[in-house]
This record gives structure tokens, sequence and C-alpha cells, in this order.
């Protein structure tokens, strides 16, 4: 196996799992899709037709919206909080690697840009990794309250009904609905492995304590 390859293989194979479900569900989706328009007396559409729909926009974006709220929040309330025997926590009571001031750190030629530049390059720098991911979940919302409008529309005027505005659509039950149904299974999922994560064990895998490692022990 190339170096490359097993030095990057968790991003590649996770890479390449997004690219496998996303494709099953843009070909199930239109599937999907078009057997409602038949259902409904009107006329299937093609592939890129669907990919350009609001339908599909909604679907996709509402997803990872509360994939980056989640990892965003996830990421944040682990600078301050803490779950005494979970590996998905920092210790309790003693200094951690992650709380060490970069200003203070031994400038080499390997240190990162930022570090070495200072200032407030350093100061976003030191956040990016949270900023990124809140501006990837204020993109995927809006890009579902955008799709989620379309999809909207085209039911209500299906329907005799006229169709909503962007802001209009966003104050409907629908759009919260669709969003608080991710949201909170994401939550959930987070609850369940740092909990899980004190008494239970995952030999070789960083997401874990070792195995023999006493369930009080607090961090990886």
């Amino acid at each position: 196996m190339p170096s490359w390859v097993k030095n990057n293989g968790l991003l590649l194979v996770n890479a390449g799992l997004f690219a496998a479900f996303f494709g099953g569900m843009v070909i199930s989706g239109v599937a999907s899709y078009n057997e409602d328009q038949l259902a409904h007396g009107e006329e299937a559409v093609s592939l890129l037709a669907y990919v350009q729909s609001g339908h599909f926009a909604e679907a996709v974006f509402e997803n990872w919206e509360s994939e980056f709220l989640q990892m965003a929040m996830y990421v944040v309330l682990t600078v301050f909080l803490f779950q005494k025997g979970s590996s998905e926590s920092k210790p309790i009571g003693k200094q951690a690697e992650q709380d060490e001031d970069p200003r203070q750190a031994k400038i080499t030629a390997k240190t990162p840009w930022p570090v070495r530049k200072g200032g407030w390059i350093l100061v976003v720098y030191e956040h990016s990794l949270s900023g990124l991911l809140v501006i990837l979940f204020l993109f995927s919302i809006l890009m579902h309250a955008v799709g989620g409008t379309e999809a909207y529309s085209e039911e209500q005027l299906a329907h005799g009904q006229p169709g909503v505005s962007l802001w209009e659509f966003m104050g409907t039950s629908q759009f919260w609905f669709e969003s608080f149904q991710n949201w909170q299974s994401e939550f959930l999922a987070v609850a369940v492995l740092v909990g899980a994560s004190v008494f239970l064990r995952e030999r070789g895998s960083p997401e874990s304590k070792p195995v023999a490692e006493p369930h009080r022990e607090t961090g990886a």
C-alpha cells in the first residue's frame, strides 16, 4: 500500500463512502420523485433535472446542516465541558495539551504559519475549526431553506394554493420539523457515544480508552 494512501486512509475511505452513498441517494431520490410525479399525473424528470430541483436540494442540505451543527457544537462544548470517565472528554482537574497557549510554544520551521505570524491571524486560526463548521452549517441551512421553498411552493401550487417566499417558508412548521428531526438525532448519537465510552471499549480505536483502563479515568 502506498504510504500516501496509508497515511490518509481514514479521510479517503470516508470520502469514498460519502461518494457512494451520495450516488445512491441521487439514484433512489429521482426514482422516488418520479413515482410521486406519475402518481399525480405529472411528467417524470431526468436525473439532471432532479439534481437541480428544490426537492433534491432540500433533502441534501437538511441533513448536512444537522451534521455540521452537531460537529460545531461538539468542538465548542468540549472546550468547556467534561464527562468523567469518557474518552470524549479532556481530563478533569489538570491541563490538557489542547489548552496550551500557542503564543508560548517553541517556534520551529514546522510550526503552522498562523502561529508563527501571530496577531489577529493567530486569533482566527485558534478557532478556525469551529469557524469552518459554523460557516458550513449556516450555508447548509440557507440552502435547505432555498430548496425547501421551491419544493414547498411546487406542492402548494399543485394543490391550488399560492407559493411562498424564502422567509415565509422558514416560518412554516415544515421547515422547523425537517430541521429538528435531524438535529435531535445528531445530539442523541453524541450523547450515546460520550456516555457509552465511559464503560465500553473498542480496542484499537482512538475514540475509546484502552480496554484495561478503569471506568473513572477521563480522556483517551
